[in-house]
C-alpha cells in the first residue's frame, strides 16, 4: 500500500516514547524499560511535579539520558498527549512510571484524551522493585494499561490471579524482569568491603535505624580490614520514592565511626562493583547483587516482618543478623528462590524482555486498539475513585477540573524560583517539623 506524505509508517521513522515518572527511582526504571522494550528510540522524558520530584543531582546519579526532559503536573502532561500528532511527531509508547494512584489517575485522564482516535500509544506500566506490599490496591490501580510488566515468574503469577479474581481482565500482565540489573560477576577484592543499602522509610523510627548504623559501625569497628560503607539514596533535603523523615547523614553524627567506616552517594552499580557483602534491610538493591552473585545478607536484627518488607525474602537463602555477619557468615542464595524473582544470575537475563518486546510489538502493529478501560470506574469504584482522580485535579470522568493548575509554556525563573522554595519548605516541613509535632502529639 503507497504510503502518502503525512503517513509514514513506524518502520520509516524512529520510534517515540514519552516516559513520565514522579521520583528518581521510577524515572530510572521507566526510562531503562523504554530502552529495553525498543533500543534507539526517541525519549522523551516528563516529570511529576510533586514532592519527590527528582533535583538535578539524582538526574545525574541515575545516569539515564533523555532526548528531552521537563517538569509538568497531570494535567500538562494530559494536555500534551492528548494533543494531535502525526508522522515523526506522534508517540508511539507511553511509559508511566507512577505511584499506583498516579498511575490511575493518568490512565483515566488519557482514556479521556484520547476518545473517538483512531490510532493511540501503547501504555506501559509496572513496579520499580519488590512488591512485597498492597498487592491487591496497587495492582488494581495499575489495570487499564495496555501493558502491566511483572519483574519476575512469580509477580506474574500473583498478578493474573489478582486480576482474574476480581473478574478483571489479565491478558495485559507480562513477565520481563528488573531493567537495571547487570553489571560483572563477582571477584573477589581487597580490601573487603561491606555495603550497607540504605532506605528512607525502612525501618521508620529513629531507635531502629540509631540501632542499624550503631551495629554497621560496630561492625567496621571489629572489622578494621574491611571498609564498610552506608550507600546512601539522598541527601538531606532530596526525596525519593518514600519520605525519609531520619536521614542517617544526621544520626551519624552522634556516632564515634571509624575511618574504615564511610557514607557513600553515587549509582548502586558502581557501589557494587567494590562490593564483597551487600547487607540490607528489604531494598531492591539486594536483587541487583544477587544477579552478580555478590554474596548478600537480608538482615533478621529487627524482624521478619511485612511491614519491613524482608519477609519477602523467605527461603533465598539470604536471611542473616548482625551477630552472624560480625562471626564472618557469608550467606548463599537459594538458585531455584533467585530464578523465581527474575534475578537471572545464571545468564538468562539477555532474554528476560523478549515477552514483553513482543507483546508491545503485537500492539503497535494492530490497525485500531480498544479504548483504555481501567477496572476501577464510577461503577465499580464510586467511593474511592472521585478521590484519586481529584488528587490530579481531573474529574470522574477523566477531565481537567475547572481550574486546574496548566501551562502552555515553560516556567520563568521567578515562578521556578518560587516552585523550589516551596519544594524546599515542604520538605523542611516533612523532614524537621513533622516528627516535633508527632513528639509533641505523643506526651
Amino acid at each position: 500500500m503507497p504510503v502518502s506524505d503525512n503517513e509514514t509508517t513506524r518502520d520509516q521513522q524512529q520510534t517515540r516514547i514519552a516516559v513520565l515518572a514522579d521520583s528518581d527511582t521510577r524515572w530510572k526504571w521507566g526510562a531503562l524499560t523504554a530502552n529495553r522494550l525498543i533500543q534507539g528510540a526517541r525519549l522523551d522524558g516528563y516529570l511529576l511535579r510533586g514532592r519527590a520530584t527528582p533535583t538535578p543531582r539524582q538526574l545525574q546519579e541515575v545516569g539515564v539520558r533523555a532526548d528531552s526532559l521537563r517538569e509538568v503536573t497531570a494535567v500538562e502532561f494530559l494536555q500534551e498527549m492528548g494533543r494531535e500528532r502525526t508522522g515523526e511527531e506522534a508517540y508511539d509508547i507511553v511509559v508511566l512510571a507512577l505511584v499506583g494512584g498516579a498511575v490511575q489517575a493518568v490512565l483515566h485522564g488519557l482514556a479521556h484524551a484520547w476518545q473517538g482516535r483512531a490510532r493511540r500509544p501503547v501504555v506501559v506500566t509496572g513496579y520499580v522493585g519488590v512488591v512485597y506490599e498492597k498487592l491487591a490496591d496497587g495492582l488494581l490501580l495499575r489495570h487499564g494499561a495496555d501493558v502491566v510488566l511483572a519483574n519476575s515468574r512469580q509477580d506474574a503469577e500473583r498478578f493474573r490471579a489478582v486480576y482474574e479474581g476480581v473478574g478483571a481482565d489479565a491478558s495485559s500482565v507480562t513477565e520481563c524482569a528488573l531493567p537495571f540489573l547487570g553489571g560483572a560477576p563477582y571477584e573477589a577484592k581487597d580490601p573487603y568491603t561491606v555495603v550497607f543499602a540504605a532506605q528512607p522509610s525502612v525501618p521508620e523510627n529513629k531507635a531502629d535505624r540509631t540501632y542499624l548504623l550503631r551495629r554497621l559501625v560496630r561492625h567496621a569497628r571489629q572489622r578494621p580490614e574491611r571498609e564498610v560503607l552506608l550507600k546512601l539514596r539522598s541527601k538531606p533535603g532530596e526525596h525519593t520514592t518514600h519520605i525519609e523523615e531520619l536521614p542517617y547523614q544526621k544520626l551519624v553524627k552522634a556516632e564515634d565511626a571509624p575511618p574504615n567506616f564511610r557514607l557513600v552517594y553515587g549509582h548502586m552499580g558502581d557501589v557494587l562493583d567494590h562490593a564483597d557483602l551487600l547487607v540490607t534491610i528489604s531494598s531492591t538493591a539486594a536483587l541487583e547483587a544477587l544477579h552478580r552473585r555478590i554474596p548478600t545478607a537480608v538482615l533478621t536484627d529487627l524482624g521478619v516482618r511485612e511491614a519491613l518488607g524482608n519477609h519477602h525474602f523467605i527461603g533465598s537463602g539470604c536471611l542473616a543478623s548482625f551477630d552472624q555477619l560480625d562471626a564472618g557468615h557469608r550467606p548463599e542464595a537459594d538458585p531455584e528462590w533467585t530464578a523465581r524473582q527474575g534475578v537471572a544470575a545464571d545468564g538468562t537475563y539477555a532474554t528476560a524482555f523478549d515477552a514483553a518486546r513482543s507483546r508491545v510489538e503485537e500492539l503497535l502493529a494492530a490497525p485500531q486498539l480498544p479504548p483504555l478501560t481501567p477496572y476501577y470506574s464510577p461503577v465499580t469504584a464510586s467511593g474511592y475513585l472521585p478521590r484519586i482522580l481529584a488528587r490530579h485535579h481531573l474529574g470522574p470522568d477523566g477531565a481537567p477540573l475547572p481550574g486546574a493548575p496548566a501551562a502552555d509554556r515553560e516556567p520563568g525563573p521567578v515562578r521556578q524560583a518560587v516552585r523550589s522554595a516551596a519544594r524546599g519548605a515542604y520538605r523542611h516541613g516533612v523532614q524537621r517539623v513533622a516528627p516535633v509535632i508527632r513528639r509533641m502529639g505523643e506526651l
